[in-house]
């Protein structure tokens, strides 16, 4: 190996590594599009898969069909139907659902099976049971449209998926349910794996889909100015879903979002829309701090929020012990007061355990992070970083390019959050005019 292999690869696999502790043990529901699989994804999905396993992620597969269960009806001279962003399952569409079911699944355990040498798979032994664990219910007569055969979800087998996740065996799930007479119906994937992370109290809901995520502008082209918004709050993604459209086809913006909303509204604490297009895409949103896809996060609003005035005694009692050590400059309660609504805290129960201020100067296009702490209970749990996401939202909100701080103590921290380094002389000039040289502060900067 090269040594220019070995200096990235040994800090890279040791910023992997709290990761892989923090998901051990958690149970992740993905939800894989039948267009994945017609693409030819699914080898490297499997061994992705496969290596979250390893790592003692416990994992539910729910797959797709619509374009293998079109396939099928083209082939017999019978037209795909839709309505509501519902397929209408006609006896016809019912029996192609239960070929391409069948042979999908054929695919999807061969792809878990496969353990040649030098390849991802070797050494790995992935038990892929399947079985039904659905009851469902008829979809009905909807606006005049009878769905025949199509079906919702009504019961997911809970202590089965669990019994067999504990086996460490991965579920795999076809979207088909059975009533209590034993007629079959068509559910939809995206449908079937939400119902089965709400249920199962799942920590992830990940869905691979034909888009990369939710965009910054979701009305606007694609680009460099529009890129995908890797972290958006429930209350964001619900006011988003609100100005949508019914969605009804899979690119639409709304389509995967509305699974991804219910899902955390109901105690999904993450979910998460991956494109299948892009490689590793699983690896680089599961073990890469700033992900790749779209990820719908659950914060309650008692815990991340903006500071109000009742919250300066909170704030004062959280900073002085930084104070008293020179980790932070010390700040008066007229300063605190004064400036309260450019702090962003968390709040636990009533009690603060974080806080960070953002100063912007609008002139340079870019803004102060200051006061970043987090009380020593909680240090370890993610925190700081959410706090870091809050703050780059609102500079970005507010126009901003960049963001900056002054530390004596924590340089590390935001270096390996994508800080640089930078020059005194970089600063806004309001800034550098207060700028303190005998206490040697380093500047470190971010690109937003």
């Amino acid at each position: 190996m090269s040594a220019v292999f070995n200096f990235t690869f040994v800090p890279w696999f040791r910023s992997v590594a709290p990761y892989i502790h923090k998901f051990r043990n958690q149970t992740f529901v993905i939800g894989l599009t039948g267009e994945g699989i017609a693409a030819g994804k699914l080898h490297n999905i499997a061994q992705d898969l496969a290596l979250i396993q390893a790592m003692g992620v416990r994992i539910v597969l729910v797959h797709g069909f619509r374009p293998q269960v079109n396939e099928q009806l083209a082939a017999k001279g019978h037209e795909a139907k839709y309505s509501h962003g519902i397929r209408i399952t006609d006896s016809v569409a019912l029996d192609c659902a239960q070929e391409a079911a069948g042979q999908l699944r054929y695919e999807i355990e061969a792809a878990f099976s496969q353990g040649l040498p030098n390849t991802p798979m070797a050494g790995a032994t992935v038990r892929v049971i399947s079985g039904n664990f659905l009851t469902a219910r008829p979809v009905g007569i909807m606006d005049g449209v009878d769905f025949q055969h199509s079906g919702l979800v009504r019961k997911v087998d809970v202590a089965g998926i669990q019994r067999t996740l504990d086996m460490g065996a991965m579920v795999l799930l076809s979207p088909f349910g059975f009533s209590p007479t034993g007629e079959a119906f068509n559910l939809s994937m995206e449908e079937v794996a939400t119902s089965v992370a709400i249920e199962l109290r799942a920590d992830k809901l990940i869905f691979l889909t034909e888009v990369p995520g939710i965009r910054m502008q979701p009305g606007e082209p694609e680009g460099e100015d529009n890129p995908i918004d890797t972290e958006l709050p429930l209350a964001a993604a619900q006011a988003l879903l609100a100005t949508l459209p019914t969605a009804q086809q899979p690119t639409d913006t709304g389509f995967y979002l509305q699974h991804c909303v219910k899902a955390c509204k109901a105690g999904v604490e993450r979910s998460h829309i991956l494109p299948f297009a892009v490689d590793g895409s699983l690896l680089l949103e599961v073990y890469v701090h700033d992900g790749i896809g779209t990820m719908v996060i659950d914060e309650k609003l008692e815990e991340l929020r903006e500071a109000t005035i009742d919250d300066v005694g909170g704030i004062l009692q959280l900073i002085e012990p930084f104070e008293k050590d020179g980790t932070l400059v010390k700040r008066d309660r007229t300063e605190i007061e004064r400036d309260i609504s450019a702090y962003t805290i968390i709040d636990h129960d009533g009690v603060i355990f974080g806080c960070a201020a953002l100063y912007p100067y609008p002139e340079a296009k870019t803004a102060e992070m200051a006061a970043v702490t987090v009380s020593p209970q909680s240090q370890g749990t993610g925190d700081g970083e959410k706090l870091l996401k809050r703050i780059e939202q609102r500079a970005r909100a507010a126009g901003l390019d960049s963001i900056f701080v002054l530390t004596t103590r924590t340089m590390h921290w935001f270096i390996k959050r994508g800080f640089q380094p930078a020059d005194p002389d970089w600063l806004p000039e309001a800034r550098k005019r207060k700028y303190n040289w005998d206490r040697r502060s380093q500047v470190l900067v971010k690109k937003l």
